[in-house]
């Protein structure tokens, strides 16, 4: 497989070393083979690795299949994909609420196995939604960009926002949660509040409106804890509606959806902004 990729005006300049190293994150060893093989061009040159990358450039990677072995998994419907966004090395959709992001065991279909069959390909999970909860989700095209996309939700530089019908009315307009979370000992499904031992956890929750005796709240994730938003609002005495695991007031869904999703391109530094609809979570609101 070749990429060409444009290097864009601002990208900053470094060398070709520091670019396959610290930019890309290519292993080692898989840095190595681009070497010796001299699968690297810069406008369609052979180039040395101390040669400096400088906007405008065109780079040229070839990867061998021993490079990035093709992962085979069983294929899905592709009519069941709803893409929000597509290029050549992302693709961000919408999912639905009631499937799982990816199956537990190598047979099970799940949304993975619907993009791959969509991409013609096998896709990567960048971050993962609760079967439960629907929205915007981005997946990796290719085994070369995943670690890039995975430095930058470790960077915290995804940006994801959430739409939650909370149980309960909020005084406050805005506020952070940043209690820790960590597993319920009782239910292996569950996670709870645990300050002691539990992992550091942020939610920027904003109060959009008040329906009725529950409010309607927009959370913004800083980390990704399983559960997180469930586990915060619940905490608080604002479980969400319809949540199986967390609340007691039943509705025909969760009523939490990833509404937006924001990230700058980390190979055309161009801003992808996504929003997603759910009619079932809009009629959840009447």
């Amino acid at each position: 497989m070749t990429y060409k990729i444009p290097i864009p005006e601002s990208f900053p300049e470094m060398t070709v070393k520091e670019l396959l190293e610290d930019y890309f994150f290519i292993p080692r060893k898989i840095r190595h083979f681009l070497r010796m093989k001299k699968h690297v061009h810069v406008n369609g040159e052979s180039i040395h690795w101390q040669s400096s990358i400088q906007a405008g450039d065109i780079l040229e990677l070839t990867f061998d299949q021993e490079d990035y072995p093709e992962k085979l998994i069983p294929m899905g419907k592709a009519e069941l994909v709803d893409p929000l966004y597509d290029d050549e090395h992302v693709i961000i959709v919408n999912k639905p609420e009631g499937m799982k992001t990816h199956g537990n065991e190598p047979t099970e279909i799940a949304l993975l196995n619907h993009v791959s069959a969509y991409v013609g390909s096998t896709c990567y999970v960048v971050h993962r939604l609760d079967m439960e909860t629907s929205g915007a989700i981005l997946f990796a095209k290719n085994p070369f960009i995943l670690p890039i996309l995975n430095r930058l939700l470790e960077d915290k530089r995804i940006y994801r926002e959430y739409l939650a019908l909370a149980q309960g009315t909020i005084t406050k307009k805005e506020w952070t949660i940043t209690d820790k979370i960590g597993r319920d000992r009782h239910n292996r499904r569950k996670r709870v509040v645990d300050i002691r031992n539990g992992q550091s956890a942020e939610t920027h929750v904003t109060l959009l409106k008040k329906i009725g005796r529950n409010s309607l709240v927009s959370c913004r994730l800083k980390t990704g804890r399983t559960h997180q938003i469930r586990v915060h609002l619940r905490h608080h005495g604002l479980a969400i509606i319809g949540d199986p695991l967390y609340s007691n007031k039943r509705a025909s869904r969760l009523m939490l959806h990833a509404h937006k999703l924001t990230l700058i391109h980390p190979l055309t530094l161009k801003t992808i902004a996504v929003t997603a609809s759910s009619d079932s979570f809009e009629l959840g609101l009447k």
